[in-house]
C-alpha cells in the first residue's frame, strides 16, 4: 500500500527533526501531512486539598494552547516551503494523563512520524507517547533521531527474527523499502538448529517485490540484541531500520522490551516499528 497520509507529532521545542523528515517523505510520495501539535495542560497535584482557582486553570490551559499554536505555525511554514499538502491539528491532553487524545488522531493515517526525545530540549511525555502510539494506534511508527536525519535510503536494514511483530514491520515498511537501493535482512544467531538457509523465506518474499536483498547472519554479542543492531547500523552505514516493537501491557502501562528501549535510546537513524 502506498503512503498517502502521514501524521507527524510537532515538537514544541527544537529543530523539528521529525516534521522535516515527514515533509521530505511526503514530497517523494505525494502524501498529505498532518502536523499534530499537542497542548499539555498541567495536572493538578493530588496533595492540594483546596480547589484550584478557575482562573489559574484557564491561564495554564491558554498558555499550553498558545505554545501548541506557535509550534503548529512553525510546521505550516515548513510545509509551505516544501510545497507539501498539509494541515495542522491540536490535541489537548493532561500531562501525565492518557494519550488517547493523541492516539485518536493516529488511527486514520498510513504512518506516524515522531521524534526521539531530546535530552537537551525534552518534550513532555515523549517516550510515553512513542510507546502509546506504537502499541495502541495500530499504525506503523517512524521514530526520528533528535539529531535529525535524511531519508537517503541507500541501505535499509530489516531486523528479522521471524516473529509476528517483525513480519508486521516488514509489511508496513514495504513502501519505504521500495525506495531503497539495497535492503539488508539482518539476523542474529540464536544457537538454535535451523532447517534450510536462515532468512531465505523473507529474502524471497522481498525479492518478489523487486527489492535488492542481502541476508546477513551476525554473531550474538554478549551485550545483547540491541547492541548487535546498533553496531551493525554504525558499521554498515545503514540509513533506516525496520523492526518489530516488543512490549506488553501491565496495569495499562506499556513497557518496552529491553532491546526496543535500548535501540530507541541510542538510535542514530530513523527506526520504523510496528506491533
Amino acid at each position: 500500500m502506498a503512503i498517502k497520509d502521514i501524521l507527524t507529532v510537532v515538537d514544541l521545542n527544537g529543530k523539528q527533526a521529525a516534521p522535516k523528515l515527514a515533509l521530505d517523505l511526503a514530497s517523494r510520495t505525494g502524501a498529505h501531512v498532518t502536523g499534530l501539535s499537542i497542548a499539555f495542560e498541567p495536572v493538578v497535584p493530588g496533595f492540594i486539598a483546596a480547589p484550584m482557582p478557575a482562573d489559574y486553570i484557564e491561564i495554564a490551559r491558554d498558555s499550553a494552547l498558545k505554545a501548541a499554536a506557535k509550534a503548529g505555525e512553525a510546521f505550516s511554514d515548513l510545509a509551505r516551503k516544501n510545497g507539501v499538502s498539509s494541515e495542522v491539528r491540536t490535541a489537548e491532553m493532561i500531562t501525565g494523563g492518557t494519550a488517547e487524545p493523541v492516539i485518536s488522531h493516529c488511527r486514520f493515517t498510513d504512518l506516524v512520524v515522531i521524534g526521539q526525545d531530546n535530552p537537551d530540549e525534552p518534550e513532555p511525555m515523549r517516550e510515553t507517547l512513542i510507546e502509546a502510539v506504537l502499541f495502541e494506534s495500530g499504525v506503523p511508527v517512524l521514530v526520528v533521531p533528535y539529531i535529525g536525519s535524511q531519508l537517503k535510503m541507500k541501505n535499509v536494514l530489516v531486523a528479522w527474527d521471524g516473529s509476528p511483530t517483525a513480519s508486521r514491520a516488514v509489511h508496513a515498511a514495504l513502501p519505504l523499502l521500495a525506495m531503497a537501493e539495497k535492503v539488508t535482512v539482518m539476523m542474529v544467531e540464536t544457537g538454535k538448529v535451523s532447517h534450510g538457509q536462515p532468512g531465505a523465506d523473507i529474502a524471497t518474499y522481498l525479492a518478489r517485490h523487486n527489492l535488492d536483498v542481502t541476508v546477513d547472519l551476525v554473531p550474538r554479542p554478549q551485550t545483547g540484541i540491541a547492541d548487535a543492531i546498533l553496531n551493525y547500523v554504525s558499521d554498515q552505514g545503514v540509513d533506516m531500520v525496520a523492526m518489530g516493537g516488543y512490549g506488553h501491557s501491565r496495569m495499562r502501562e506499556f513497557l518496552f522490551g529491553g532491546a526496543t528501549r535500548e535501540i530507541l535510546a541510542a538510535m542514530t537513524v530513523p527506526i520504523l516499528m510496528a506491533h
